[in-house]
């Protein structure tokens, strides 16, 4: 008996070692985006990865089928989603004792990182994204839409008047 539980043990950790393999670097770049780190420095997208996968570990035996990947982007979505507030956006979260450089989706609120992440970057349907948010389809295709529109024509500074040869900020 011990020796039949040894090797479905060895045999779930072959499984998942083979898993982590081919998608944790896909998951850390969605949870490096999600946080909007720089890719060369992103601490809390490794954390949300760490706790994806150890989610996704615990009920490796009860996927039964289902797509372990889908798993742990949900696990890390709505990890990322319930923290966001606190860890990420909050006025006054978590000071960082060195500035970092922000990631290319840093102008952007966190639940349009999340969505525009889940639709665009990982390729999750508009329902599922949804489904997976408590939003209604509508609502995830306006921020979508609202997402992109920012990132491609990024709101302008303030403008500036010319008093002789001098620019002054208006």
């Amino acid at each position: 008996m011990r020796e039949r539980h040894a090797g479905q043990d060895a045999r779930r950790s072959r499984e998942f070692d083979a898993f982590v393999a081919g998608a944790a670097g896909r998951l850390l770049h969605a949870a490096t985006l999600l946080t909007a780190e720089d890719p060369r420095d992103n601490p809390r997208a490794r954390h949300l990865l760490t706790l994806a996968l150890a989610h996704t570990y615990a009920c490796w035996d009860r996927l039964r089928g289902e797509d372990p990947y889908d798993r742990a982007r949900q696990h890390l979505a709505t990890r990322f989603a319930r923290g966001a507030w606190h860890q990420y956006g909050a006025p006054g979260a978590l000071g960082r004792s060195r500035p970092r450089r922000p990631g290319p989706l840093a102008r952007l609120s966190p639940q349009e990182r999340l969505i525009l992440v889940l639709r665009l970057y990982e390729g999750v349907a508009e329902e599922q994204a949804a489904a997976l948010l408590g939003l209604s389809r509508e609502r995830v295709r306006a921020i979508c839409d609202r997402s992109i529109t920012n990132l491609l024509h990024p709101p302008r500074g303030p403008a500036t008047t010319t008093i002789g040869a001098k620019m002054v900020p208006s």
